[in-house]
Formats: structure tokens, sequence, C-alpha cells
């Protein structure tokens, strides 16, 4: 992944700030992880398999849950 991100970031762009080569590399970060691949999902991307695991299982998926009191007793 190294080799990746220097290739699409040092190499071909100039930046006039290391601000602006943070910000790229963050935004290339999280276009990376969110289209890879992971081996526990299967082979699926993230949202393909929480779109699979709903379409299952739709039990599951609370929709009145809010995530700011997720683990916390109602």
């Amino acid at each position: 992944m190294n080799r990746t991100i220097k290739e699409t970031t040092v190499n071909r762009d100039p930046y006039e700030n290391d601000e602006q080569l943070r910000a790229h590399l963050a935004d290339f970060v999280t276009v990376y992880n969110f289209a890879r691949r992971f081996k526990i999902l299967k082979g699926f991307k993230s949202y393909e398999y929480i779109r699979n695991a709903w379409t299952k299982e739709p039990g599951r998926f609370d929709p009145r849950s809010d995530p700011a009191n997720a683990g916390t007793k109602h």
C-alpha cells in the first residue's frame, strides 16, 4: 500500500504546503479502504456486505437505534 500511496500522491501531484498533501492523503486512504475487499467480508465491499446482511436478516437492523447510545441500556 505504501508504494501505491507514494505513486498517487507525492510523485504525481505538486503540493504548495504540507496541509494539501495531508488532505489528499486522507482522501486517498478513505477511498482506498472503502473500495478494498476485506477477507473477513468474504470478498464483498463493506457496504455490499451490510446490504446483503440486511436483505437476508432485516431483523438484525434496528431503524430506531442511535449510534450515540450504542452499548448503553435504554
